[in-house]
This record gives C-alpha cells, structure tokens and sequence, in this order.
C-alpha cells in the first residue's frame, strides 16, 4: 500500500469544515494505505500559542480524531514535535528552497497581509517544513484541498533539488490526493469565506464538540437571504449562503446538491434549517460523545501519541540520518 501523511494543526477545536474537508477522509483512507497523521504542534508556533493551551489542545485534537474514526492501532497518530526527524530535516531543506519560491506562497501573503515585516520567519518558511513532514516518511501520496496544492508543488520541487543538487534519486514525488466531492464548507456567518476555527466568532461554525443545542441554534441563526430554496443548482448563483447550507446537507447525508433541492426547492428556510441540524445531530452527535468520554482520560490519550511518535520515528529516523549523509554530515 502506498503512504499517506497527513496533518493537522491542533489550534482550536476541530470544526465542521476540518470534519468534511479533512477527517472523514482520512477515516476512508485508512482502507487502503498506510498512513501516517500528525498533529502539527510546530507548525502551530507560527503564530504565538499559549503553552497550556496547545497542550491542552492537542490532546483534544487527539480525542476528536479518535472518535471520528482514526485507528491508531492498524495506522499511526502522533505530534510532530516529539519527532525531531521533522525539525532536522525541515533545516536541510531551508537551505534547498529558493527564497524566489517562498516569495510565490499566496499562503504567506493571505496570512502576513501589508504587515509581513512583523511575522515570524517560521511562517515564511513553512511550506519547507512541510516538504519535511512528507518527504521525511518517503510518503507518495497526500490528501490536500485547493488551499495546499501549492505547498505541495512545491514540496516536490524541493525534493527533486535535493535530489539533482547531491546526484541521488532519494526524495519520490508526492501525489495529490483529491478527495471524490470534497465539500468547501463556508461560514455560517458569511458565505464568501471558508469556515475556520479560528474565526473570532463562535456562531461562525460548527465545532465537533458542539452540543445538540448549540448545532440546533447555531444553524437557526445562520445567515439567509429572503429568498425560498430553489428547485435546480443555477438557482443558488449569487446566493452564497443557500449555497453553503445546502452543500454541507449534501455533504453529511451523502447526497447531490441536486438531489437536496429537489426535495426542499420552493421552501423556505425555516424548515429546511431545522432538517439540516437534524442531520448534523445525528452525524456528528456520536463524534461528540466519543470525545468527551475520550478527553476523561487524558494519560491514555498521551500513550497513544506516545506509541505513534516512536513508530513514526522508527520509519523516518533512516530515511533523514540517510538524507543527513547525502548533505555531508558526520554520522
């Protein structure tokens, strides 16, 4: 089977777009690859985090991904800093990447905006340390969204420079796997941005911890517009918000958008929300409950991640100390 990475920032609490995006495609995964995940703890410190709370939270990224699925007995789980074949050899490609490539990263423009100068430089460097997490494991294949298909061109541009810069044929080139339907979910509070975990606005999302109550309420408030649900898809141009309420009922009940508005076109919304939390309860209730129950024991949690550092270690650990060698380092 060929190798997944994968990884996910444990900032926040996982929200519905992660879930949709992200998770329950991993969870398929699991099937027919091998596959490594990792919470991204040092991609994390890209921006300042408190200590306790990225503790806190990356025990709390674990339960979620736990409880949606991820088996951390047939695959592997960990967090990137207890790793240090990351950091080692995210410095070996810091000096193969080309200053003129990072200066392409639309990433780093959306995130640094007109203040550039005053974020860190490990933000401006990220996408070398993600070529690292990948190419430290020889991974082949790697499930990305349109926000990540640059970052993962460029991870195979640093690899195959590394390659022709020590005349080895070390570093394999990354596939992008594209999940089948891959929903984008936007905010509930404005359907023209993605939905984020880190929005300011907890009605914004819906978190996978969320409650029955608080999904119910969050989805009530959801913006509309005054308009019925239409009957066929060219009826929600222009119309964001339909848009992405009618995509993530699509999404959670394993539906077309089309087949969606065939049984809800002409109605209004009050009905058609309160059918959307309905599925929403019922998808993500269970994820919730396992979560919490999970997050009672947090000792069990850290065995886990503990167990997956050190067989994540024992695959990457040759393939960097070899990488290591390639560049002339005494080992």
């Amino acid at each position: 089977m060929q190798r997944v990475f994968s990884g996910i920032q444990p900032t926040g609490v996982p929200q519905l777009g992660n879930y949709l995006g992200a998770i329950r495609n991993w969870v398929t995964l699991q099937n027919d690859h091998d596959c490594v995940f990792c919470l991204v703890d040092m991609h994390a410190l890209t921006v300042w985090q408190d200590p306790a709370a990225l503790r806190e939270q990356t025990l709390g990224q674990t339960a979620c991904l736990l409880a949606a699925g991820i088996d951390p007995t047939r695959h592997i789980l960990y967090n990137q800093s207890a790793v240090s074949a990351h950091a080692r050899l995210g410095w070996l490609f810091n000096c193969v990447v080309r200053l003129g490539w990072l200066n392409r990263m639309t990433q780093f423009k959306d995130k640094a905006g007109k203040d550039r100068e005053n974020h860190s430089a490990g933000l401006y460097v990220y996408p070398s340390l993600m070529a690292a997490d990948i190419h430290a494991f020889h991974a082949t294949r790697v499930p990305v969204g349109d926000d990540q298909r640059q970052h993962l061109e460029l991870a195979n541009d640093i690899g195959q420079k590394f390659n022709h810069d020590y005349g080895v044929d070390f570093f394999p080139v990354i596939e992008p796997l594209i999940p089948p339907g891959a929903a984008r979910i936007m905010s509930l509070r404005d359907g023209t941005k993605k939905m984020s975990k880190s929005d300011p606005s907890a009605q914004s999302r819906i978190d996978m911890t969320d409650t029955p109550d608080e999904i119910a309420l969050k989805i009530r408030r959801a913006k509309t517009d005054p308009e019925p649900l239409p009957s066929e898809e060219a009826g929600l141009a222009g119309r964001p918000e339909a848009r992405n309420l009618v995509a993530i009922y699509a999404a959670m009940s394993d539906e077309t958008s089309a087949q969606v508005l065939a049984r809800f076109g002409g109605e209004g919304f009050g009905p058609f929300k309160k059918a959307l939390a309905e599925v929403l309860v019922a998808k993500l209730g269970p994820v919730a409950d396992e979560t919490r129950r999970l997050l009672r024991d947090p000792g069990h949690l850290q065995a886990i991640l503990c167990d997956g550092a050190s067989r994540a270690e024992a695959i990457c650990e040759p393939i960097v100390t070899e990488a290591e060698r390639l560049v002339g380092f005494l080992r």
